[in-house]
């Protein structure tokens, strides 16, 4: 994975989120920006929240909407544009992805910080080759080999990232049903286990188990992951994955209530040291 890749995500969030600022400072609705680009409003707000790509003549126009007319602030925000629509590595996989997914990927790339709640399996960026092979397969029925390779082939890149020199931080709470719902044979769990055991001793990994002996905690909604990022202007995101579509979520009440959750899922806990106790003994008794 080329450093520059994810950064095409984060261009089309600091574009969306500049043309937000000057539409809103310039008194234009979202409806009446639309309409000059012949685009309907959802689809200003997809731009400015960075889900989509940006046409330039696009960009031009709205700009002369809001005023914009000294050439080295266009060019500069148009040069923006045409780096924000560089395709990232994940491209290439998109036959084999949900609509919904290469978004994340590349969100995911881009994050200083990702903090995880999983609860159905061990979270994509934690498996082994066996252990996601498994998951694919239950996850895709009736896949050809090759469209389970290819989706493997994806999870595993995607792990790159979290062993880069310049690796973002991960904290990641697993519940035990994660851990002791089997996917794959007894040798795959195992080696998943073990697998957990070494991971969560690097350095940028804080891995925490919430034991089913804790009874009802925050996590009671589900899944859900917290991406961070280096920029000072991009608000921190919520994914939630679904059956057919995803959901991300940048309000900074919905955002406050995850991290909330994620705190007291923390908290509640035991510590990354005895969470590492805890994968250890379930690695002996499986």
């Amino acid at each position: 994975m080329s450093a520059g890749e994810p950064g095409s995500v984060v261009r089309r969030m600091l574009l969306g989120s500049q043309l937000r600022r000057l539409r809103e400072a310039r008194g234009v609705t979202r409806e009446a920006a639309g309409y000059s680009i012949r685009a309907s409003e959802s689809k200003i707000s997809r731009m400015e929240l960075g889900r989509v790509s940006f046409k330039t003549r696009d960009v031009e126009d709205l700009l002369t909407l809001y005023g914009i007319t000294d050439g080295t602030e266009r060019e500069s925000l148009l040069s923006l544009a045409r780096e924000a629509n560089v395709a990232g590595w994940w491209h290439s996989y998109t036959d084999v992805l949900p609509s919904w997914f290469p978004t994340y990927v590349g969100l995911e790339g881009a994050a200083s910080l990702i903090r995880v709640y999983e609860v159905q399996f061990v979270h994509g960026l934690l498996q082994t080759e066996e252990y996601a092979r498994a998951v694919v397969r239950r996850g895709m029925k009736g896949a050809s080999p090759a469209d389970v390779d290819r989706r493997v082939a994806l999870r595993l890149e995607r792990q790159k990232h979290l062993f880069a020199h310049s690796a973002p931080e991960f904290h990641f709470v697993l519940d035990e049903a994660a851990l002791r719902r089997p996917y794959g044979d007894r040798e795959v769990m195992r080696g998943q286990l073990q697998h957990l055991i070494e991971v969560s001793e690097r350095p940028n990994v804080r891995l925490q188990i919430m034991p089913f002996g804790f009874g009802g905690h925050s996590g009671e909604s589900g899944a859900f992951t917290i991406l961070s990022f280096p920029d000072a202007d991009l608000s921190d995101v919520v994914y939630m994955e679904q059956l057919t579509s995803a959901l991300y979520l940048d309000k900074r009440e919905d955002v406050a209530q995850y991290e909330q959750a994620l705190k007291e899922l923390q908290q509640d806990s035991p510590g990354p040291d005895e969470s590492r106790d805890l994968l250890r003994g379930l690695l002996q008794l499986s």
